[in-house]
């Protein structure tokens, strides 16, 4: 981990589209009693403020649903939050009200609930008597945030270089620490064809080889990966650190040259141009500068920035210069899910508890999350076509 700043660096659609908005004075504000109650009548059937997507939670049609997941969700904040690394951080966490005692205290009381309660009315219940919500200002200051996800992907993998396996991901030099500044670019480390860079600087540092050079440079975006290897065995590798250079978005350098519209560019749009056009492939990578090195990770979960797990579909990455590491929070935004009938996806209106365990690249200001899908095809499926806009709360206890 890139001295506990991200677990996987960007999102898939952050990957694309992100732009970095100005960052409010006051990321959080307190919404009243009477704001809740507002928001609720104007949303009708749909509880923004206190919400619970019952199929995921409680389970439907006798599938089960994921409390458990939120429960071990809570306990990994809770051991982060118990920490030294919590302590430090909420020494220089400037929310007005928002202490690490509050929010230790906050979910502990919020995990009895989650154990106690028989139905989403009951937690919902429960929890509008005994927390205060916390509306992040958003993008605009009126609490627009823009939702995209990220996912730990699973690709092939070769041991040793091959005809077919060629594009290497790379350690952490040992001397990385020591490298001049400015760092070398991409395209100086690995060359404009992935292939012939700067081999003294990386030269024995290679963890594995993949067979498409944009299945390694997604690794790098997403900062964590599973690799499937040809004698069945499967290895995890996670972020172990990356070159000091701002992301730049191969999405919007597509978009800005008039190869893709701006307008529904998702990454299954940007994967099929690429597809089409690999040699575009020298021509826009190099133009994200930033290169990231690995470490194998023994099989463990996907860890994010504060040094816990993340869950799918139950932790969120936001820019934790201004929103409470560890905290209990409430998304409110479109999803996408797979139709069981006709395998597409569509989009769900969810209201859903989550925990903010991780930080990334393009997720800056307090109009930003980026959600975590899980791992694998389906997660990434559904994290490339995710982008909607919504709202961010914060639950503390009174």
């Amino acid at each position: 981990m890139r001295k506990k700043t991200a677990l996987m660096t960007l999102s898939l659609a952050a990957a694309i589209l992100t732009t970095v908005p100005a960052v409010a004075r006051i990321p959080l504000r307190p919404v009243s009693d009477t704001q809740r109650v507002q928001k609720q009548n104007t949303d009708c059937c749909q509880t923004e403020i206190l919400g619970l997507d019952e199929q995921i939670f409680w389970g439907q049609s006798g599938q089960p649903g994921d409390k458990h997941a939120l429960l071990t969700s809570i306990d990994h904040s809770l051991r982060y939050i118990k920490s030294p690394a919590a302590t430090a951080a909420y020494r220089r966490y400037r929310g007005t009200g928002i202490t690490r005692d509050r929010v230790q205290r906050s979910l502990e009381r919020f995990r009895q609930l989650v154990v106690r309660s028989n139905s989403p009315e009951e937690l919902q219940a429960a929890v509008s008597r005994e927390f205060v919500f916390y509306q992040s200002t958003g993008r605009d200051g009126k609490g627009d945030v823009l939702y995209t996800a990220y996912y730990e992907p699973i690709y092939q993998a070769s041991r040793v270089p091959t005809a077919e396996f060629r594009y290497p991901l790379y350690r952490l030099p040992p001397n990385f620490k020591s490298w001049r500044k400015p760092h070398p670019t991409r395209q100086e480390l690995e060359g404009k064809d992935g292939l012939l860079g700067d081999k003294s600087r990386l030269k024995g540092l290679e963890i594995v080889w993949l067979r498409d050079r944009l299945e390694a440079f997604l690794a790098q975006i997403q900062g964590s990966a599973r690799l499937q290897l040809a004698d069945g065995k499967m290895i995890s590798i996670g972020f172990a650190g990356k070159t000091d250079y701002p992301y730049t978005s191969i999405g919007k350098e597509l978009a800005k040259d008039g190869k893709l519209p701006l307008a529904g560019l998702t990454l299954p749009v940007m994967i099929d141009y690429f597809t089409q056009y690999p040699a575009e492939l020298n021509n826009y990578l190099p133009r994200n500068r930033g290169f990231v090195f690995f470490r194998e990770t023994g099989g463990a979960p996907a860890v994010g920035s504060l040094g816990v797990p993340v869950t799918a579909d139950r932790s969120i990455a936001t820019d934790k210069s201004l929103m409470p590491p560890g905290a209990l929070a409430l998304i409110h935004t479109q999803l996408p899910f797979p139709n069981d009938f006709t395998g597409s996806m569509e989009y769900r209106l969810v209201s859903r508890y989550v925990l903010d365990q991780d930080t990334g690249g393009a997720i800056k200001g307090p109009g930003r999350v980026d959600y975590f899908m899980g791992t694998g095809k389906l997660a990434g499926d559904r994290a490339g076509v995710t982008g909607h806009r919504g709202h961010l709360y914060y639950l503390l206890l009174k």
